[in-house]
């Protein structure tokens, strides 16, 4: 099961409170104020694991609560502190507070951000970054503190505070250098196969890819980039139609878009209007992610009348670039190789 997003509840620990106590012991009949401090709530941490790729441990429980710290103790002993609980996150978490978040909220919680208003607090990318998400409670102060050579037997202390709590949600956008973008059918998941040692799965049918598939591409001088498999895409994605907006996250963190066309229109679509439309969905959904630079990668080119549609496009859209291949074949899979190394090849540090 696949989690890309997703409500919790949080809460780290309270303080401990401070106490009042006075040293009692044989042959010191008053021996003065001794009361300990409490001990530090717990803190709530997100930390960023690569071995995690979502958010489906949350599903089945779906809250981070740390430790209460200890109250005080005579003798001037200090409370424990509470125990930090942390969370683990995949990259590329973004991280929102609901607004009048409750305990109710949590007990209630629905799988989705809508109808709540939400504000991002954090962007969790690189690999160990830690995020405080809820601090723990400040501890109390023993009485002992309180001792002046004019006060002293006070009965002063003070309480451990809460620590913070909250509802927040949680989203993942996946991190990928080249992201895939089109409709069902495509030839996505065959290129990304061919290009990587991702095995995303394949068939004849729509809707193959249910999740998106990150797989790294290889280029000499050990260089190489990651690249995404975005299920496919139907017209009114960005009113969420067909899961629009789970999918359409993912390619906001992309440095290149590459829309995938069918262009023998094997699936009785117009590659055209395929264009036309995909980038509507995306200027309709983020008018920043429509500014991305971006190449068409026509596909299919094995199969007929792939030529005649090829000139036709050309026609239509001069300025564009496109990349003939046969994800199928191997045909053209060179150059787009040789393209994603120009735009977006990385080199590895040795």
């Amino acid at each position: 099961m696949f989690i890309d997003h997703i409500r919790i509840f949080a809460k780290a620990g309270d303080g401990g409170d401070g106490v009042v106590s006075w040293r009692r012991e044989k042959y010191v009949p008053r021996g003065g104020p001794d009361g300990g401090d409490g001990g530090a709530g717990g803190d709530v941490i997100l930390i960023v694991d690569p071995s995690t790729d979502n958010l489906r441990q949350y599903h089945f429980d779906p809250k981070l609560v740390a430790e209460d710290g200890k109250n005080g103790a005579g003798g001037r002993k200090t409370g424990k502190s509470g125990r930090q609980v942390i969370g683990r996150v995949p990259p590329g978490t973004v991280v929102y507070r609901a607004s009048a978040a409750t305990v109710q909220d949590a007990v209630e919680f629905e799988r989705s951000a809508e109808g709540i208003d939400m504000d991002p607090i954090a962007d969790l990318t690189e690999i160990g970054q830690k995020f405080v998400l809820c601090k723990g409670g400040t501890p109390g102060q023993g009485n002992w503190n309180f001792k002046t050579p004019i006060n002293r037997t006070p009965v002063e202390h003070t309480l451990g505070t809460p620590g913070e709590s909250g509802v927040f949600y949680l989203e993942l956008r996946r991190i990928a250098d080249a992201g895939l973008v089109g409709f069902p059918n495509a030839g996505k998941s065959t290129l990304l196969g061919k290009l990587s040692a991702a095995k995303p799965k394949v068939a004849s049918y729509p809707f193959t890819t249910l999740q998106p598939v990150v797989g790294v591409v290889e280029f000499p001088g050990f260089r190489r980039c990651t690249m995404a498999d975005i299920p496919g895409l139907i017209e009114g994605a960005h009113d969420n139609r067909g899961l629009g907006h789970a999918f359409l996250r993912h390619i906001t963190r992309c440095r290149v878009l590459l829309f995938v066309l069918d262009m023998a229109g094997s699936e009785g679509r117009d590659p055209v209007s395929d264009l036309e439309i995909l980038r509507r969905e995306i200027k309709e959904y983020d008018e920043d992610l429509a500014r991305f630079p971006w190449q068409v990668v026509a596909n299919k080119m094995d199969l007929a009348n792939a030529a005649e549609n090829l000139e036709i496009f050309r026609q239509r859209f001069p300025k564009v670039g496109i990349l003939p291949i046969s994800a199928e074949t191997g045909l053209g899979l060179e150059d787009l190789k040789q393209m994603l190394d120009r735009e977006v090849g990385q080199r590895l540090v040795q």
